[in-house]
C-alpha cells in the first residue's frame, strides 16, 4: 500500500523526481520556438523513456541486430542471449519461479487475447468468467469474444459510491461454474487500487483461476505473483519506461503447459509434417513468429532502471502527488475530481462543468500540459459514472510538484474563462 508523504518527505521526494527527470531527454529538451515547455501528465497511457533505455536500443541495433534461436552465427547467438536475459529479468521482477513462465507479447491487450483464446478452448458452455465493471477493454472484449464463441457466461462485479470494488457483491458472484476471475490491479480510469491477494483467495477457495491486469500497477509498485496469488498476470512495457510493442503474460507453468497454443507458425513448433505439428517447449509454445528483441532489450534496461529508483518510493510519490493535485483541483469552481477510493494510485479523472473534456485537454495542451481525454478504454465504468468523457492526469517517477502546479494553474485558468464566457475557452 502506498504511503502518503508528509511535508518534509514530499519535499525530498520532489527533489529526487527533479533529478530523475534529467534522465528523460523528451522532458528536458528545449521545445520548438513558440511551444511551451512540456508538462507530461499522460504516463498511464504511455511513459516516457530514460536515456538508458534509448541507448540500449541503439546499441542493440548497432552491434547485435539479428534473428534469434535458429541462427548459428555470433550475432544470432548474442541476440538470443539478449532476449532470454530479458525474460529472466522479467521473471525476477514479478517473482515468477522460472523464466519459462514468461511469455512475451505485444502488450497487455495481446496477453489477454492470448489467454482468452487459449483458456476458452478448455471450457464448456455455461462456464463463468468473473470480471469487474472497472476493467480496461483489454480485459473485457477478449472474454466477450470467447463467450460468444464458446457459450460462456460473463459476470461483472460492481463498485461502491467511492469507486472501490464491492467485495461482498464480488464474493456472491463466485459460484461452482466460475472458472476464472480476471481483475485489474489498478483502475486506469479512477486509479483505484484493488485488494488483489484477498480476491485471489476468494477465487481459489471456489476452485477458480485468478488473472491480474497489472498494466497500471507494475510501473508503480512491487508486483509479486506469489504474494498476489496470481495464476496469470499481464503488463505492458511501454507504461514502465520500456518501448512500445513489448508486453508480458505470466502464467503458472502447469497451466501454460495445459493450454493450447494461441498462434501457429515459426518458433512455436518443435516439428511440422504434412500431417500435423508438435508444439515447442515453454515459453516458445506461445511465441509464434519473430520476437521483438529490441523491445525485450529495452524492457530489461527499463526494469533495472525502475528497480534502482525503489518501487516503494515510486508508489508513495506518485500517489502523494495525485492526492496533492486532486485536492487542489477539487477546490476550483466547476471542477470535479471523480471517485474517492480508499487507496488511489498516481492518476485521477476530472471534468470542468460545461466544457467537453476534449476542449479542456486542448486548452491545457496550449499551455504545455499533456493529459488524456475520453473514456480511457473503460466504457462500462465511464457509463456507470455518467462520464461521456473526462480528462485524466497521471503521474510517474519523473513527475514533479512543478508539473502538478502547472496543471492546477492551467485548469484554474480554464475554470475562470469558462465561468466568464458561458463554458467557452
Amino acid at each position: 500500500m502506498a504511503r502518503l508523504l508528509d511535508a518534509s518527505a514530499f519535499e525530498a521526494a520532489d527533489a529526487k523526481a527533479r533529478a530523475i527527470k534529467a534522465d528523460f531527454p523528451i522532458l528536458v529538451n528545449a521545445p520548438p520556438e513558440g511551444i511551451p515547455p512540456l508538462v507530461y501528465l499522460d504516463s498511464a497511457a504511455s511513459s516516457q523513456k530514460p536515456r538508458a533505455v534509448i541507448d540500449a536500443i541503439v546499441r542493440y541495433y548497432e552491434n547485435t541486430n539479428s534473428n534469434v534461436h535458429r541462427s548459428i552465427h555470433r550475432l544470432g547467438e548474442e541476440a538470443t542471449a539478449a532476449l532470454e536475459s530479458s525474460r529472466k529479468a522479467v521473471a525476477r521482477f514479478i517473482g515468477a519461479s522460472s523464466s519459462e513462465e514468461i511469455v512475451f507479447t505485444r502488450g497487455t491487450t495481446e496477453s489477454f487475447n492470448l489467454l482468452a483464446s487459449s483458456l476458452s478452448k478448455t471450457l464448456s458452455p455455461g462456464d463463468e468468467i468473473l470480471l469487474s465493471i472497472m476493467e480496461h477493454h483489454a480485459n473485457i472484449v477478449p472474454w466477450q469474444m470467447a463467450a460468444k464463441e464458446k457459450g460462456l457466461v460473463l459476470k461483472f462485479a460492481p463498485i461502491d459510491d467511492r469507486g472501490d470494488l464491492d467485495l461482498d457483491a464480488l464474493a456472491a458472484l463466485i459460484g461452482p461454474r466460475t472458472k476464472l476471475v480476471s481483475l485489474t490491479h489498478v483502475s486506469n480510469l479512477l486509479g483505484t487500487v484493488n485488494p488483489i491477494s484477498r480476491i485471489a483467495s476468494l477465487a481459489h477457495a471456489a476452485g477458480a483461476l485468478f488473472a491480474v491486469d497489472a498494466a497500471q500497477s507494475a510501473p508503480h509498485m512491487r508486483v509479486d505473483v506469489s504474494e498476489l496469488g496470481a495464476d496469470f498476470l499481464a503488463f505492458s512495457g511501454h507504461k514502465l519506461l520500456a518501448p512500445m510493442g513489448i508486453g508480458v503474460l505470466y502464467g503458472r507453468r502447469d497451466l501454460l503447459e495445459a493450454l493450447p497454443p494461441y498462434q501457429g507458425g515459426g518458433e512455436m513448433i518443435s516439428r511440422v509434417t504434412a500431417e500435423g505439428f508438435s508444439t515447442n517447449e515453454l515459453p516458445w509454445k506461445f511465441e509464434a513468429g519473430t520476437p521483438n528483441v529490441e523491445g525485450a532489450v529495452g524492457l530489461e534496461t527499463a526494469l533495472v532502471y525502475l528497480e534502482a529508483l525503489d518501487l516503494d518510493w515510486v508508489a508513495d510519490w506518485t500517489a502523494s502527488l495525485a492526492v496533492y493535485a486532486a485536492g487542489a483541483l477539487s477546490s476550483l469552481p466547476g471542477v470535479r475530481v471523480h471517485g474517492s477510493p480508499r487507496e488511489r494510485s498516481g492518476l485521477f479523472p476530472f471534468t470542468l462543468e460545461g466544457v467537453h473534456s476534449h476542449d479542456l485537454a486542448a486548452f491545457l495542451d496550449k499551455r504545455g500540459v499533456a493529459v488524456r481525454a475520453g473514456k480511457h478504454c473503460a466504457h462500462p465504468l465511464a457509463d456507470l459514472l455518467g462520464l461521456d468523457s473526462s480528462c485524466r492526469a497521471s503521474f510517474y517517477a519523473y513527475s514533479t510538484k512543478d508539473d502538478a502546479d502547472a496543471l492546477i494553474a492551467a485548469v484554474s485558468d480554464a475554470s475562470e474563462r469558462a465561468a466568464a464566457h458561458g463554458g467557452m475557452l
